[in-house]
C-alpha cells in the first residue's frame, strides 16, 4: 500500500463507511479494512488520516481502528506470520508519543491506550528510549500534553500492581524509577504550587486535579511491588502534600451532580488507597505519618454525605481503616469500647443502609446490581466497605463488636417488626449487619467456611429467614426476600441438611418472582446447594431427595427465562444444567419438551451472542439432555439429531464464530454415541471439516479434531472406501497442526486416529511423507511435548503395523535411521511419556520392537537391544521424568490474538479416554515376559547371555519378577 492521496482517500470513504448505521453499508466496510490490515504502510496511512483529516469524526474514528488494530496484530505469536512488518513497527513507535501529546483529549486516550499495548510488548527492551521521550515533556508547561503522558504511563505501569515478582519485572521497574520517580516527583510539587497560584480559577484546578490523581494513580503502581529507595527518601515530601490535600475544601470543586464523582472526590479516594497501601506493606516506615492519616480519614467519613458521588471515596476511606484496624501494630488505635462504639455507630452502620440508589438499582438495573452482589464486583461500594471493617475490627475485637452490633441487630428488627412495609429497610440492614459480623472466611465453591462462634446462624435463620421464604406471596418485599435467599446460599455450609432441604421447595417457589434480582439469586442459590459434597464425597443432595420437585423446578426455571430481563440469564441457565446433572434418569421423561425449549433458545441467542456464560451453560445442558437419555436409550441420540440438525447447520452455514466449536463438540457426542457405521447426514459435511478457513481460528482446533476423530472412529472405512480424495486433506490438516508448537499435540491424536482406524492400505502411500514430516520438525524444531506425543505414536505405528514395518520405513528414509531413533529418542526420553494409555502404548510397542524385530538380534542395532529393554523397565518402575529442558519456552494456548473464540471445553460433552489397545493387552510387564520366553524359544541361549552381561542387577531383578508372574522361564 503506497503512502500517497489516493490511498489515503479511499481509506478515509471506507471509515466513512464504517460509521453507517446501515449494515449492508458497515458490513463491507468493515471487512475491506480487515482485509488491507496486512498490507505495509496500512497503520501508517491510519496515523496520518488521523492527523491530516479535516473531519474530527474520521479523526476519532481512525484513533479508534488504529488502537484496535493495534491490539488484534501487535502481538508477535510463535509459529504465526508477523502481522505488522518492521519498517511500520520502527514509523507507528517513533511517532505516536508525538501525535498522542498534541491530539484532542478524545484521540489522545485511543492513541494513549495503543501506546501501553505497544509498550506491554516492546517496553523495555524494544523501546528503550520511550520514558525518556515522555518524561522529557513534562517540561513544557503544558497540562494538556503533561496529562496526556501520565494518562499513557499509568496504563502502562498499572500492570505492576497485579505482575508476579520476576527478576525481569524488578529490572523493569528499577528503570522506571531511575528515569520517572525524581520527575514525578518535582511535576507533584510544582503542580501543587500551581494549585495554589490558581485556587480561584476553576479551568485552571480542573486540569490540575486531573494532574494530580494521575499522580497519585502512578504512585500507587510504582509503590505496589516493594518499597522503592526514592520514595522512601521523599516520603516527607509525598506524605505532606497527601495529607494537605486530604484536608482540602475548596468550594469551586464542589459538584452539583449527585452521582457523579467530582475532581476532589476522585483524587481523595486515590490518596486513601495510598494510605491503605503503604499502611498494609510498609507499616515501619509509615508509622510516623499514620496517626495524622487515621485523624484526616476518620473526619472525612464523619462530615462525607449518603450521595452516590461519595461513594468511592468512603468506600476507600473505610478500606483505610480496616486495613489499619488488622495490623498487630496499630491495635492499640482501637482498643478503647468509647472508640469501637463510635466507629460501629458513626462508620459502620450508617453505610449499610439500603440507600435510594440501591433501591434503585434493584428495581431498574437488576445487571449490575447482581454483578456487584453476587460477583464481588461491590469492591467499590460502602458496604462492601462497611463489612469488610467489621471483619478487620472482629480479628482483635470479636467479643466487644459482637456485643455491639447484637444491640443494633435487635434494634433493627424491632423497628421492623413494629411496621414492615415502612420499615423493611431496617431487616435488610440487619441481615447484612449479621452476614458480615459472622463471615470469617470464605469461598465462592462452599460460602462461608469459618463462622464467628458468638452469632448463632441456625437460630436467626429460623427465627427471621424462614419467616420471608415460606411467604405465600413470593412478589411481597423483594429485596428481604432476596436477602433470605442470599442468605442460605452464604451460609449453606453451616446450616444443617434438614434445614437446607427443607428450603429447597421454597426456593423453587421464589423462580416464579417476579424481580430479577431475586430468581437471579434464586437460581444460583438451588444451583450452588446441588453442587455441595456430602460426607462421603458424593452430592449432598441425592436425585431421590430432589425428585419430588423435579417438575415444579424444571417448570419454573424454563419458565424464568420468559420473564423480561432474564431471557439470557446465565444463573437460570447454570441452575438447569446443575439440576440436569443432579436429577440424571429422572429428568428423561421431561426432555422431549426440554430439548425443544432448549433449541429454540439455542437458534434465538445464535442471531447474536452477547452472553458467553449462558450459551456455554445452555451447550452443557444439550449435552446433558443428549448423555442422560442416550445412556438409557442409544437409539434415542436419532431424535436428537432432528432436533438440533437444523440449527447447526443455520450455525455453521452463518459461520457465528462464537458457537462453532460447540458445535463441533456436541456433535463428536452425537456421533460417539452411534453404534452402527457413520451415518449419511455426517458424510454429507465430512468434506466441509477440511477447509483450511475453519482450521485458521485457533478456537476451532480442538473440538475439529476431535470430531474428526469420531469421524475415523466410526466411519475409517467408510471414508477409504466412499471418499479416497478426502484423505490427502485429512493429512493436510495433520501437517499443519503438527508445523505448530501450540497445536502439534492436536496432530498427532489426528494422526493416531488415522492408524488406529483407516485400512492400512489406504494410506500405505503416504507412511512414508508422514514420518518424513515428523522428523523435519524433530530437526527443526524438538520440544518435550512433540517427542511425547511422536514416542506415542511410533509404538501405536508398531503395534498396528508391526515391528518390522516400524524398522523397514525408518530404515528406507535413510539407513541406520531406525538405530538413531531408538539412541536418541525411545532410550532416552522414554520416561517422560505420562497417562497410563499413553505409558501402555509405548510397553506394547517396545516389547514387539524387542521381539518381533530380527533387525534387533542379527545386526548393528543388536548394542541396542539390551539399553532399550533397559529403557522399558524403567518406564515400568521408575516415576515419571517431567523434567523440562531450561530453554524451552512453554507454550499456552492462551491470548490468542485478534478476536478469535479461545476454545471452550464442555464439561458434559467429555470425552472417555481411549485404548487403542484395549483388552488385547491386559497387562504389559506380563506381555514383556510372555514375548521374551517366545524370543528365547526361537534363539535358545541368546537371551540370557545378553541380559547377564548387559542389564543391570536391579533391572533383572525387576525382570525375574515378571517371569515369576507369568510362569515363565528364558532358555
Amino acid at each position: 500500500m503506497e503512502l500517497n492521496d489516493a490511498n489515503l482517500h479511499t481509506l478515509t470513504e471506507y471509515l466513512q463507511k464504517t460509521l453507517s448505521p446501515d449494515p449492508l453499508v458497515r458490513r463491507p466496510a468493515e471487512k475491506f479494512l480487515e482485509s488491507v490490515e496486512g498490507n505495509q504502510n496500512y497503520p501508517i496511512l491510519l496515523l496520518t488520516a488521523l492527523e491530516k483529516s479535516q473531519d474530527d469524526v474520521i479523526r476519532v474514528c481512525a484513533a479508534v481502528t488504529f488502537k484496535n488494530y493495534i491490539k488484534r496484530n501487535w502481538r508477535i505469536v510463535e509459529d504465526e506470520p508477523n502481522k505488522i512488518s518492521d519498517p511500520d513497527r520502527t514509523a507507528v513507535k517513533a511517532n505516536i508519543v508525538n501525535l498522542m501529546l498534541t491530539s484532542p483529549e478524545q484521540i489522545q486516550k485511543q492513541l494513549s491506550d495503543a501506546i501501553s499495548i505497544i509498550g506491554r510488548e516492546d517496553f523495555p527492551q524494544k523501546w528503550p528510549d520511550l520514558l525518556t521521550e515522555m518524561v522529557t515533556r513534562f517540561q513544557s508547561g503544558d497540562f494538556h500534553i503533561i496529562n496526556g503522558v501520565l494518562r499513557t504511563a499509568h496504563s502502562l505501569f498499572k500492570r505492576y500492581r497485579h505482575e508476579f515478582k520476576s527478576n525481569e519485572l524488578w529490572m523493569e521497574i528499577k528503570l522506571v524509577l531511575d528515569t520517572f520517580a525524581q520527575p514525578l516527583t518535582e511535576l507533584f510539587k510544582a503542580t501543587i504550587d500551581l494549585c495554589q497560584t490558581h485556587a480561584t480559577d476553576i479551568n485552571a484546578l480542573k486540569v490540575l486535579f486531573s494532574s494530580l490523581t494521575l499522580i497519585s494513580k502512578l504512585f500507587y503502581s510504582l509503590n505496589f511491588q516493594d518499597l522503592p529507595e526514592f520514595f522512601e527518601d521523599n516520603m516527607e515530601t509525598w506524605m505532606t502534600h497527601f495529607h494537605n490535600l486530604l484536608t482540602l475544601d475548596n468550594k469551586l470543586l464542589q459538584t452539583e451532580d449527585e452521582e457523579e464523582a467530582g475532581l476532589l472526590e476522585l483524587l481523595k479516594s486515590q490518596i486513601c488507597d495510598n494510605a491503605a497501601l503503604y499502611a498494609q506493606k510498609y507499616d515501619e516506615e509509615f508509622q510516623p505519618y499514620l496517626p495524622r492519616f487515621v485523624t484526616a480519614i476518620w473526619n472525612l467519613l464523619v462530615t462525607t454525605g449518603q450521595e452516590v458521588k461519595y461513594d468511592l471515596l468512603v468506600s476507600n476511606a473505610i478500606q483505610f481503616l480496616a486495613s489499619v484496624c488488622e495490623r498487630p501494630h496499630y491495635k492499640h488505635l482501637f482498643e478503647d469500647q468509647n472508640t469501637l462504639t463510635s466507629i460501629c455507630e458513626k462508620v459502620i452502620v450508617p453505610n449499610m443502609e439500603f440507600r435510594s440508589a440501591d433501591e434503585e438499582a434493584f428495581e431498574d438495573n437488576s445487571e449490575e446490581y447482581i454483578i456487584r452482589d453476587l460477583e464481588g464486583s461491590d469492591i467499590d461500594t460502602r458496604r462492601r466497605a462497611a463489612c469488610d471493617l467489621v471483619r478487620g475490627l472482629c480479628r482483635f475485637f470479636e467479643g466487644p463488636v459482637t456485643a455491639i452490633f447484637s444491640g443494633y441487630v435487635n434494634s433493627m428488627l424491632n423497628e421492623y417488626a413494629k411496621n414492615p412495609a415502612a420499615n423493611w429497610k431496617h431487616k435488610d440492614s440487619a441481615i447484612y449487619l449479621v452476614t458480615s459480623l459472622a463471615s470469617k472466611a470464605q469461598t465462592q465453591k462452599h460460602g462461608i467456611t469459618q463462622a464467628n462462634e458468638l452469632v448463632n446462624l441456625t437460630e436467626f435463620f429460623v427465627s427471621h429467614i424462614l419467616p420471608d421464604l415460606r411467604s405465600p406471596s413470593v412478589n411481597e418485599f423483594p429485596v428481604l426476600k432476596a436477602d433470605a435467599v442470599k442468605y442460605v446460599m452464604t451460609f449453606r455450609s453451616q446450616l444443617p441438611k434438614e434445614q437446607l432441604l427443607e428450603t429447597v421447595p421454597l426456593l423453587v417457589a421464589h423462580l416464579r418472582a417476579e424481580s430479577t434480582v431475586q430468581h437471579t439469586y434464586t437460581a444460583h442459590a438451588l444451583e450452588r446447594l446441588f453442587t455441595m459434597r456430602g460426607p462421603n464425597n458424593s452430592t449432598l443432595f441425592s436425585a431421590t431427595e430432589i425428585a419430588p420437585f423435579t417438575e415444579q423446578l424444571l417448570n419454573n426455571l424454563f419458565n424464568a427465562l420468559a420473564i423480561p430481563g432474564s431471557s439470557e440469564n446465565e444463573y437460570i441457565m447454570k441452575a438447569i444444567m446443575r439440576s440436569f446433572s443432579l436429577l440424571q434418569e429422572t429428568i428423561v421423561p421431561y426432555i422431549p419438551t426440554l430439548i425443544g425449549q432448549l433449541t429454540h433458545k439455542l437458534l434465538l441467542v445464535s442471531k447474536n451472542p452477547s452472553k458467553p456464560h449462558f450459551n456455554h451453560y445452555l451447550f452443557e445442558s444439550l449435552c446433558l439432555s443428549i448423555r442422560i437419555t442416550c445412556k438409557a436409550n442409544p437409539a434415542s441420540v436419532l431424535s436428537f439429531e432432528e432436533a438440533l440438525f437444523p440449527v447447526f447447520t443455520e450455525i455453521l452455514q452463518s459461520d457465528v464464530q462464537e458457537f462453532v466449536p460447540y458445535v463441533f463438540q456436541v456433535m463428536s457426542l452425537l456421533l460417539e454415541i452411534h453404534t452402527s457405521s457413520i451415518p449419511s447426514s455426517y458424510m454429507a459435511l465430512f468434506p466441509h471439516l477440511l477447509q483450511p478457513v475453519l482450521w485458521e481460528r485457533t478456537g476451532n482446533i480442538p473440538p475439529l479434531v476431535r470430531l474428526l476423530q469420531a469421524y475415523l472412529e466410526k466411519g475409517g472405512t467408510t471414508i477409504a472406501g466412499s471418499a479416497p480424495d478426502k484423505i490427502p486433506g485429512l493429512l493436510g490438516v495433520f501437517q499443519k497442526l503438527i508445523a505448530s508448537k501450540a497445536n502439534d499435540h492436536q496432530g498427532f491424536y489426528l494422526l493416531n486416529s488415522v492408524v488406529e482406524h483407516m485400512p492400512p492400505e489406504s494410506i500405505g502411500q503416504y507412511r512414508k511423507q508422514i514420518f518424513i514430516l515428523l522428523f523435519q520438525r524433530l530437526q527443526s524444531s524438538k520440544t518435550t511435548k512433540f517427542i511425547k506425543s511422536f514416542l506415542v505414536f511410533v509404538n501405536l505405528y508398531c503395534v498396528k503395523y508391526g515391528a518390522i514395518a516400524l524398522q523397514e520405513i525408518f530404515d528406507d528414509i535413510q539407513p541406520k535411521m531406525f538405530g538413531m531413533v531408538l539412541e536418541k529418542i525411545v532410550i532416552p526420553e522414554v520416561q517422560k511419556v505420562s497417562g497410563q494409555v499413553e505409558k501402555k502404548i509405548c510397553a506394547v510397542g517396545i516389547t514387539k520392537i524387542l521381539t518381533e524385530c530380527p533387525a534387533m538380534m542379527d545386526t548393528e542395532y543388536t548394542k541396542l537391544w539390551p539399553l532399550v529393554l533397559q529403557a522399558l523397565i524403567g518406564l515400568f518402575e521408575l516415576p515419571e521424568d517431567d523434567s523440562i529442558p531450561d530453554d524451552e519456552h512453554f507454550i499456552d494456548i492462551e491470548d490468542t490474538p485478534g478476536y478469535q473464540t479461545a476454545f471452550s471445553q464442555l464439561a458434559f460433552a467429555g470425552k472417555k479416554e481411549h485404548d487403542p489397545i484395549g483388552d488385547a493387552v491386559s497387562n504389559p510387564k506380563i506381555l514383556l515376559a510372555q514375548s521374551l520366553h517366545k524370543l528365547s524359544t526361537a534363539c535358545p541361549g541368546r537371551v540370557p547371555s545378553m541380559l547377564s552381561t548387559s542389564l543391570n542387577a536391579e533391572a533383572l531383578q525387576f525382570l525375574q519378577g515378571y517371569l515369576q508372574a507369568a510362569s515363565v522361564q528364558l532358555v
